[in-house]
């Protein structure tokens, strides 16, 4: 099965806080597969097994990837079971966002990572599909790219969780001997060491890592910061796109922290708006309707 991806993605110009950069409109791929979910599920999309009745993945009650995968086992006609390590009771009796489009799609889900089981029938995907396979669809990405700004010089820049999309990126772009593109993340989920620990599980040649930059300030993932919002809010207004409330303000917070790095700045959107569904009312909840 080929899915209904919108690419290349087109790549705009903007100005944000007298940072010029060029942005990736990778959140325009699909309303169901956004961004750096739709360059992962690539592969799956041409390679599942016959034999294949279930996808089983896990991670956080609001994912992204869950929402995706759930798509994309309903598209397949394949049963989707999710284990969330806590669900919740408000969640459960309230379920929107990536949750409640999720559950639409018929996923299964079940609460504790100490309950995943596996059959042979049944496809497991890692959280927030950090695979191997995820590297067919991210190498689309950087061939995209080249195409897109032929020899010129950017520091790519796009926030991790797991940390995949940066790491295939980089090792694509570096295996296309596109030297004048370097990517930069920052650690959304985790610390700088996390980031390489799941760097390492998937490439073990250094060499192709990105370029980490840390923030002044740590910051919890998941954790409301009033900073996020209002960095979220003015990147809204001023570039008139709406970006997501998770990781993108963390990384904007540190490519003005370190705006001297980034003289060429090429920031990708890796989508992920449908989590803005339960993230704005949690912010109102905390702050007030007036944050």
């Amino acid at each position: 099965m080929f899915l209904n991806f919108n690419t290349p993605t087109p790549l705009e110009q903007y100005k944000f806080q007298n940072i010029p950069f060029l942005l990736k409109r990778d959140d325009l791929i699909s309303f169901d597969f956004s961004g750096n979910k739709a360059r992962k599920i690539d592969y799956y999309s041409k390679s599942i097994p016959k034999d294949i009745d279930t996808i089983v993945s896990y991670g956080s009650i609001q994912s992204n990837a869950m929402y995706s995968l759930a798509k994309f086992a309903s598209l397949m006609g394949l049963h989707f079971r999710y284990y969330a390590n806590h669900i919740p009771s408000y969640l459960q009796e309230n379920p929107q966002g990536n949750l409640l489009y999720a559950l639409n799609e018929g996923m299964e889900l079940l609460e504790g990572y100490s309950n995943i089981v596996t059959k042979e029938n049944e496809l497991f995907i890692k959280e927030g599909i950090a695979t191997k396979e995820a590297y067919f669809g991210i190498e689309k990405l950087a061939r995209e790219l080249l195409e897109q700004v032929g020899e010129g010089e950017y520091q790519v820049f796009l926030p991790s969780g797991t940390g995949t999309t940066a790491l295939f990126l980089s090792k694509a772009l570096q295996k296309l001997g596109a030297s004048q593109l370097r990517v930069y993340t920052t650690a959304c989920v985790g610390s700088s060491n996390y980031l390489k620990k799941q760097w390492q599980e998937l490439e073990a040649d250094e060499k192709c890592y990105p370029i980490i930059i840390e923030t002044k300030k740590r910051h919890h993932f998941g954790k409301l910061y009033r900073e996020f919002y209002q960095i979220w809010l003015e990147l809204q207004n001023e570039t008139g796109v709406e970006f997501e409330l998770l990781y993108d303000p963390k990384a904007w917070l540190t490519i003005l922290e370190n705006r001297e790095l980034f003289e060429n700045l090429l920031y990708i959107h890796q989508g992920g708006k449908l989590g803005n569904i339960s993230m704005l009312p949690r912010y109102r909840r905390k702050y007030g309707e007036n944050i």
